[in-house]
């Protein structure tokens, strides 16, 4: 079934998220924090999230990164209702993801649990007063880049969240690496550079996750960013389960 970016449902990328090899993902996001979802979205579908980036409609706030001293760039955070695929992705990616959520918040003697159901975790956002929505269309143009943050926006985090790359490298921009620290107690931090293509996301750990160690588990604390573009244009996708106060 076929769809434009704002249209309804799109099932083809329901199907698509079914058919990710989930064990690899989670052993790799269980190892290193994080995994590359390849082929997520088409070309054609990458290619409309880019362009509605102009749509102001579809958002409900502009940040000029400069601006707050998170790097150089924009992005524009999605309004509710949220366009179709975007809210089928946030759906879709939230029910797989939430078991290993569980798992690791079990593992790091947190006892927050996550549903198995999307709406019932925004939900409990909602009573919270986190009650807006957090997806983000982010674009970079030659010389920007995105500081190492966290996206935390309230009392209630979900774990992972999923960045989704609109543009092609080599053709569409050269540099804007995604990248990841990883800061362990007592040592130095450690960097990734995860390499994609147009329509692959990551997951990645969003704050803390857990790491087997020989006395047992620890808590490692995640950042992520983005390296200096070098030319052309970057779109990205950010998909956030949280929302925001």
């Amino acid at each position: 079934m076929n769809s434009s970016a704002t249209g309804a449902v799109m099932t083809d990328v329901g199907q698509r998220i079914e058919q990710i090899d989930w064990e690899r993902v989670f052993h790799e996001i269980d190892q290193r924090g994080n995994a590359v979802l390849e082929d997520l979205l088409t070309p054609v579908e990458c290619r409309d999230l880019s362009d509605i980036y102009r749509r102001d409609d579809l958002f409900r706030s502009h940040v000029v990164m400069a601006r707050h001293g998170f790097g150089r760039g924009e992005y524009k955070y999605f309004n509710y209702p949220l366009s179709g695929i975007v809210e089928e992705l946030r759906q879709g990616l939230y029910a797989r993801l939430a078991p290993v959520a569980n798992r690791w918040n079990e593992a790091m003697g947190v006892d927050v649990r996550y549903p198995p159901k999307l709406t019932d975790f925004i939900e409990r956002c909602h009573h919270a007063g986190q009650l807006r929505p957090t997806p983000l269309l982010l674009q970079y143009g030659e010389g920007d880049y995105n500081c190492l943050h966290q996206d935390l926006y309230g009392e209630h985090v979900f774990p992972m969240q999923v960045a989704i790359l609109l543009s092609e490298p080599g053709r569409d921009f050269a540099g804007g690496e995604f990248v990841l620290t990883e800061q362990r107690p007592r040592i130095q931090s450690r960097p990734e550079v995860v390499s994609l293509r147009q329509g692959d996301a990551v997951a990645f750990a969003v704050h803390h996750r857990p790491v087997q160690g020989k006395r047992g588990v620890y808590r490692v604390n995640m950042r992520h960013g983005v390296s200096r573009l070098r030319s052309g244009h970057r779109h990205t996708l950010g998909i956030i389960f949280h929302d925001a106060k």
